[in-house]
């Protein structure tokens, strides 16, 4: 169960950036409701993650998923661009 709650965390954690960045700056009081409650939804299922994890395991495949969730909802949502550093 204990990786569940790590990969719950982590699509928490892309959920709450993607409200993050509908709510146009806490501009949107839904989305902005929204990005607080994904916030504590993540962190509450990382901390039960940690308590069988080590933090060096749980917390960098915890923000993995963030990461790479985040790219793919850019991509395709938000229709982001990926290139490379000029």
């Amino acid at each position: 169960m204990t990786w569940i709650y790590l990969i719950i965390a982590g699509l928490f954690e892309v959920v709450w950036a993607t409200m993050m960045k509908l709510s146009n700056g806490f501009s949107h009081f839904g989305y902005a409701a929204a990005t607080v409650v994904g916030m504590v939804l993540s962190f509450g299922f990382l901390a039960l993650a940690t308590k069988h994890l080590p933090l060096s395991i749980a917390y960098p495949i915890w923000t993995g998923i963030g990461a790479v969730g985040a790219i793919i909802v850019g991509l395709v949502f938000f229709k982001d661009t990926i290139a490379p550093i000029t």
